[in-house]
């Protein structure tokens, strides 16, 4: 399982042009889930996401958490992290979970975040043509995989 975390001020995702989904200050979450990825990966992950403290404390270091700057999550799926571009010009997204192994691992892992972390969770729709617009605040991106635990 991958995910781009991308502190931020502000996102939303829009579907059709209707916004389904948006937060203020947090994080935007782009996940995507491969084949051997379980609920223990999820859960993982989701520990990580909780806990990660990249948010300025008073004195301006990354000091501090989500839950600590009242922030949320705007959670997108995103096959595309396992894209594989090492041959010719055009990805092949073979290691890529099917549908209907990725998307319940995704929707437990949002259910993680809100159900054990207490961190409000907004999403987009699993498999939509979404159209995302956020303000990366820092910029801060960090890349997490599970296989790196």
């Amino acid at each position: 399982m991958r995910i781009v975390v991308q502190r931020c001020s502000r996102a939303e995702v829009r579907i059709d042009g209707e916004v389904t989904g948006h937060i203020g200050t947090g994080f935007l979450l782009l996940v995507g889930i491969t084949h051997d990825d379980t609920r223990a990966d999820a859960e993982y992950l989701a520990k990580k996401v909780a806990g990660m403290r990249v948010f300025n404390d008073a004195e301006g270091k990354m000091n501090l958490a989500l839950k600590d700057v009242d922030g949320a999550v705007l959670s997108i799926s995103q096959f595309t992290l396992y894209g594989d571009a090492r041959k010719g010009n055009r990805p092949s997204f073979v290691h890529a979970a099917r549908p209907e192994v990725a998307e319940p691992l995704y929707d437990y892992f949002n259910h993680l975040l809100q159900s054990e972390y207490g961190i409000p969770v907004a999403t987009g729709r699993f498999g939509a043509d979404m159209k995302v617009d956020f303000v990366n605040d820092g910029p801060v991106t960090i890349l997490l995989d599970s296989l790196d635990k």
